[in-house]
């Protein structure tokens, strides 16, 4: 067994509030599964900065503002048989423009606004749920 590898990653939850409700934006990632717009944190560049980056090449949206960190997520996973520790810095952000989307179709099936109850009824990686409810929590203050 190798030594272990690590990646760094980074995200963003994006929100906007329309006429007292608020929307979360999801993108249906290459595995079919509904998550928010994230990737890999190039050298010499912050979390932060990554995860603007990303949800700007993944979703075309670039009037956001960050709000606050929501936290991290680690978990192992397997590629060509080595075995990786993957650390995920996700980020709130409120959407301020009126841009419509544009889904960069090469890394993502599709991209869309949700209301608070289809996005925590559409995610479903471990502990996505639990982070996108803190991050509407801080929206809603």
């Amino acid at each position: 067994m190798g030594k272990l590898e690590r990646e760094f990653s980074s995200g963003g939850i994006v929100a906007k509030a329309r006429s007292s409700k608020i929307r979360i934006l999801l993108i249906k990632d290459p595995y079919g599964k509904w998550t928010w717009p994230k990737g890999k944190i190039d050298k010499k560049e912050t979390p932060l900065d990554a995860a603007k980056r990303e949800i700007g090449e993944e979703t075309g949206l670039k009037n956001i503002q960050v709000i606050s960190e929501i936290g991290r997520s680690n978990y192992f996973y397997t590629r060509k048989k080595r075995l990786i520790y993957k650390t995920v810095y996700i980020y709130l952000f409120k959407f301020n423009g009126n841009e419509a989307l544009s889904i960069q179709k090469a890394e993502i099936d599709d991209g869309r606004w949700f209301s608070e109850e289809e996005a925590l009824s559409k995610v479903s990686y471990k502990g996505a749920k639990e982070l996108l409810k803190k991050a509407i929590k801080i929206f809603k203050q």
